[in-house]
């Protein structure tokens, strides 16, 4: 069997001796063949790290059937990218250990808690999904105003003028209540459609 050890330190002045000593014996009992891959100073919140990237990189040339972690959280913080991870693995027929938390999906009760996992963080998303759904309705409901604001219309006739008798882009805009660049996106528009009709 050919396993690959991960081991994450959020500081790089902590070592991941703790946690790659018991990872080295448990390979060692079963005698299987190890590559070890380390990330110091990276948080766990990154779903990109330079050694996971490495070991996934592996897992998906077919060069490891099982990743050996003490706990879940040095592989994700969130679930979302636990899940993610785990499926692709589970694609590659990559086993995933959890030393720690007596996790392994090797095996069918393993699986059986990554489904119950998945279905938990899937019914979690929908209950979020849902919420906001309800939260934009009563919202309009009351009247708000939901997504981008309406562009202010601008009289490109009255600012024209303005432009004319010499007034500033800036001073132009103060008069009409608007931005700045309100005003010379609405001349150039005007400026295009004129273009094209002649």
């Amino acid at each position: 069997m050919r396993a690959a050890i991960y081991a994450r330190v959020s500081t790089t002045d902590q070592t991941p001796d703790n946690q790659l000593l018991p990872l080295r014996a448990f390979i060692a009992a079963r005698g299987w063949t190890v590559a070890e891959y380390v990330d110091h100073g990276v948080s766990g919140a990154k779903e990109r790290r330079p050694a996971l990237d490495t070991m996934l990189k592996a897992a998906r040339s077919r060069k490891v059937d099982v990743i050996i972690v003490t706990k879940l959280d040095r592989l994700a913080r969130s679930v979302h990218h636990l899940l993610s991870v785990a499926k692709e693995l589970e694609a590659l027929s990559v086993g995933l250990v959890v030393t720690e938390q007596a996790l392994d999906t090797t095996t069918p009760s393993g699986r059986l808690l990554f489904h119950v996992l998945a279905s938990v963080a899937e019914f979690e998303r929908d209950l979020i999904r849902d919420r906001v759904r309800a939260g934009m309705q009563r919202a309009k409901a009351q009247g708000k105003h939901l997504g981008r604001r309406a562009r202010p219309s601008i009289d490109t006739v009255e600012a024209g003028r303005l432009l004319a008798d010499g007034l500033s882009l800036r001073a132009v805009a103060r008069t009409l209540g608007v931005h700045p660049f309100a005003v010379s996106r609405f001349l150039a528009r005007e400026a295009r459609v004129r273009q094209q009709l002649h």
